[in-house]
């Protein structure tokens, strides 16, 4: 990974008794997008403003390109910011909007002029410099917000919820686009959202908060296959959590018994497990293997297998759901999932299944 051009060292905010941040450490790479991302209340918000310069924090320090900037302004910290309301002047034409902040750095006019038409022409608009932001879609203002924060090219651009207010649609072509920018610009990227799915999609790295901490920090990957906590299993993405107790260990992958019993076999990448140890045994629902037969014995191949009451379907669309409740006392009801296909589901309500995994698709989790 490239050198850091943001580091992040024990910083903190409080307001009053209210933690909204603990002391946080962070470093983030030249070039890289990073998604902050969280719950209601987990501080991804209050970190992004530390960042920007809108609060000041209590204690910790940050470092921009090597600079102390912890209490500097805004200006001084070679950013630029995007905002989920656009933040366009409405009396100003899309060009003028552009050019404010060169205009702000005293660039003169014909590089102005130039590199306003060089950020229309990178987010795909050239064609609407003299129109007002409000003969403008809503993705249209967005880009244009885009275009008006790159023009002077800042190492670090930070973005809350840009795409909060666009439809379902709108919002993945916009994805595309930001992350179209984000290879051709090279600028280092720290992005808000709640969004588990934009985030997956969009990021270098996700930095998962929760309660004013980071609760995990990596890849999308990382995150989805290897979570660290119940907390990041259960926020990212849909997944069963079983209850389950291991029995063995061989390296990374344990021996379980999920409520005495089915059993089989996991991976467990938290070297504090130990026999006898409570765990929660997470299986994706398209890692589940649906069986039209109760009977789906563990064999070499499976991680472990369990049977089932089908109480649901659903289907949204590229996927369908089944909705299962395990015959095993106080277990909690599961999901499976699988591609849709044309010919609909052969299963029927009120059927028993057969439900197996492979040990590489099941975590156990501490917890």
């Amino acid at each position: 990974m490239s050198a850091s051009n943001l580091q992040i060292a024990g910083l903190s905010k409080r307001y009053g008794d209210f933690v909204a941040l603990a002391p946080t450490s962070l470093d983030v790479a030249e070039g890289e997008f990073l998604t902050l991302l969280g719950p209601s209340g987990s501080g991804k918000t209050t970190l992004l403003s530390l960042i920007a310069g809108l609060a000041l924090p209590d204690e910790g320090q940050i470092r921009i390109n090597g600079v102390d900037v912890t209490y500097g302004a805004p200006y001084e910290r070679d950013i630029g910011m995007v905002f989920q309301n656009y933040a366009l002047f409405p009396h100003m034409t899309v060009a003028q909007n552009i050019a404010f902040p060169l205009q702000m750095r005293k660039t003169d006019a014909k590089a102005t002029q130039d590199k306003v038409m060089q950020a229309l022409e990178m987010v795909h608009l050239p064609h609407v410099a003299q129109r007002y932001p409000r003969e403008l879609s809503g993705g249209q203002q967005q880009r244009i917000a885009l275009a008006r924060c790159m023009v002077y090219r800042p190492s670090i651009i930070l973005m809350d919820e840009p795409l909060g207010a666009l439809d379902k649609k709108l919002r993945d072509h916009m994805q595309l686009e930001i992350k179209r920018i984000h290879r051709e610009l090279g600028t280092t990227i720290v992005y808000v959202t709640h969004d588990q799915e934009e985030a997956m999609t969009m990021s270098d790295r996700i930095c998962l908060m929760n309660a004013g901490s980071i609760a995990q920090l990596g890849t999308p990957a990382d995150l989805y296959f290897r979570p660290n906590s119940v907390f990041v299993a259960d926020f990212l993405g849909e997944s069963n959590l079983l209850d389950a107790v291991v029995t063995g260990r061989a390296g990374d992958q344990v021996q379980i018994s999920v409520q005495g019993v089915a059993k089989g076999e996991a991976m467990a990448y938290d070297p504090v497990i130990a026999n006898g140890k409570p765990v929660k045994l997470m299986l994706r629902p398209q890692n589940l293997r649906v069986h039209d037969s109760a009977s789906a014995d563990s064999d070499s191949s499976n991680g472990g297998s369990l049977s089932a009451k089908l109480t649901d379907i659903m289907v949204t669309g590229s996927m369908t759901k089944l909705y299962l409740e395990p015959h095993t006392a106080n277990a909690a009801p599961l999901v499976a999932a699988f591609p849709t296909n044309r010919f609909g589901s052969q299963y029927e309500v009120g059927q028993t299944l057969g439900l197996s995994w492979l040990a590489a698709d099941a975590v156990a989790i501490a917890g």
